[in-house]
């Protein structure tokens, strides 16, 4: 009996030391762990991800940040829900990858990476998460556009298609730089209306680059920018429209000096309604032929031509050969400045949109109400406009 106790415990020990350790594919042991299972090679590299695993209403115009600690990342990926991979990059590093283009709204996102911590252990990035969904899009216009040439009063104006509650988000993200390095401010002239402009006239060939970048942005109650908008543009030659009622003459200057004076005949003096008014002014807008109407005062479908609208309170310099007894001598316009036709032609070709028109001399001011009226709001009263 003995002997075949000692023949059982020696096969029963032979079992035990078999199974105390198991073979990596390299051939090395490794630890047991509780129950028997080969426990786990952890690294001490770690990742951090942001948005973390599980976040929700992530925004979409911030990257995707993914760094390691202790090691360095081998591989990202970010996935979009249709399984394709949203474009990043590594850092020369190797301890931080970040995503290079922008989110999509109201999307799930999935996350993944390889990074070899110092210790030559291997560590796995694994997760997932949402972005905001916003309640509404609103869409940003700017002006001017793309390759225009505009006149040295001319504002930068961005407009919405929704009223904005947080404007001061909004303006954070427009940016205004220029080749004369001229500093200007942001003015909101409605809730859905922002401008900027100078202090002073800009100066002539100064190039100018707008970005408005709100795609993103949280402009409150839910709504959020609908994509970004950038422009690049040229300030022209310096040429201003100068006008003093009384002396019946339309006054061109380029550069400070007088180019032109064109005999003129402006709105009627004692009448406040129909007098051309003070302020400056900005050309807003060029037409050969325009069709004036009027049925306050009896007409309709006048067409003249040469017309160039310099406010939206109805003011514009143009022809009326109709009223050429007048041109030169008495004021008998209903607010428009009356040019003969020879002139009105000689000026409307040297007009551009964005040019000053300064009018003096008049028993009425306009007030600040009439696009474009930016000019008219004095530079103090203008920067307290801002929402900065």
């Amino acid at each position: 009996m003995r002997t075949k106790l000692r023949a059982v415990t020696a096969f029963l020990l032979g079992a035990a030391l078999l199974a105390g350790c198991s073979s990596t594919e390299s051939g090395k042991a490794s630890p047991e762990g509780a129950g028997g299972a080969p426990q786990e090679q952890v690294s001490i590299a770690k990742f951090t991800a942001v948005p973390a695993a599980d976040a929700k209403d992530a925004p979409v115009n911030v990257p995707v940040n993914v760094t390691v600690s202790d090691g360095t990342i081998d591989e990202v990926a970010v996935d979009n829900p249709e399984g394709k991979p949203v474009a990043g990059k590594l850092a020369d590093d190797k301890k931080s990858w970040s995503t290079t283009e922008p989110l999509g709204y109201g999307k799930a996102y999935t996350y993944s990476g390889k990074a070899t911590g110092t210790d030559g252990k291997s560590a796995e990035l694994k997760g997932g998460f949402s972005t905001v969904a916003p309640a509404a899009q609103v869409r940003g216009t700017l002006f001017p556009t793309d390759d225009q040439t505009m006149g040295v009063a001319i504002p930068i104006m961005v407009k919405f298609d929704a009223p904005v509650t947080d404007r001061a988000a909004v303006q954070k993200a427009l940016t205004v730089t220029n080749s004369a390095n001229v500093q200007g401010s942001w003015a909101w002239l409605s809730e859905q209306e922002v401008h900027y402009r100078p202090e002073a006239y800009w100066p002539a060939g100064t190039k100018v680059h707008v970005e408005a970048k709100l795609y993103g942005v949280a402009y409150g109650g839910g709504a959020y920018g609908a994509s970004d908008v950038t422009s690049d543009f040229t300030i022209g030659r310096n040429q201003v429209v100068k006008i003093d009622t009384p002396t019946h003459q339309l006054v061109v200057q380029r550069d400070g000096q007088t180019v032109a004076s064109y005999p003129a005949s402006f709105g009627k003096d004692a009448d406040p309604e129909l007098t051309t008014p003070n302020g400056t002014f900005i050309v807003m807008q060029k037409d050969d032929q325009w069709s004036f109407d009027n049925p306050q005062y009896g007409y309709t479908n006048v067409l003249k031509k040469w017309a160039v609208r310099f406010s939206n309170h109805g003011e514009f310099i143009h022809e009326n050969n109709d009223n050429a007894a007048n041109i030169g001598n008495n004021n008998t316009s209903h607010g428009c400045a009356n040019l003969t036709e020879a002139d009105a032609k000689a000026y409307y070709d040297t007009a551009m949109i964005g040019d000053p028109v300064e009018v003096v001399g008049s028993i009425t001011t306009l007030p600040a109400k009439y696009d474009w009226y930016d000019w008219q709001i004095p530079w103090a009263e203008w920067q307290t406009m801002s929402a900065a």
